[in-house]
């Protein structure tokens, strides 16, 4: 299984991007994908995600509003649309897939994504 994340970078508070996870070597409609975050100091955070059958999400209280998580099965791809940027949204981003029903988790490399003026 490999997942790999694009699309971090440096951004001005305010602005948005658009995070991708490419995922591979699994049958991609029975995960669960999720996004983390992990900033210097603290200890990794679920920041969004949406179950296998595509429909339910779930948002930390810190980007409801702001994020949105999506995927396209047919591109076995997982995306986080991140708008209104804060300083406080700096950190290092990681794509997660869980097998439905079970604990199995595989993690990506992560992205880092910088808020700063």
């Amino acid at each position: 299984v490999q997942l790999v994340e694009s699309g971090g970078g440096l951004v001005q508070p305010g602005g948005s991007l658009r995070l991708s996870c490419a995922a591979s070597g699994l049958t991609f409609s029975r995960y669960h994908m999720s996004w983390y975050r992990q900033a210097p100091g603290k200890e990794r955070e679920l920041v969004a995600r949406i179950v296998s059958a595509g429909g339910s999400t779930t948002y930390a209280d810190s980007v409801k509003g702001r994020f949105t998580i999506s995927r396209d099965n047919a591109k076995n791809t997982v995306y986080l649309q991140m708008n209104s940027l804060k300083p406080e949204d700096t950190a290092v981003y990681y794509c997660s897939a869980r097998l439905a029903s079970t604990t199995l988790d595989y993690w990506g490399q992560g992205t880092q994504v910088t808020v700063s003026s």
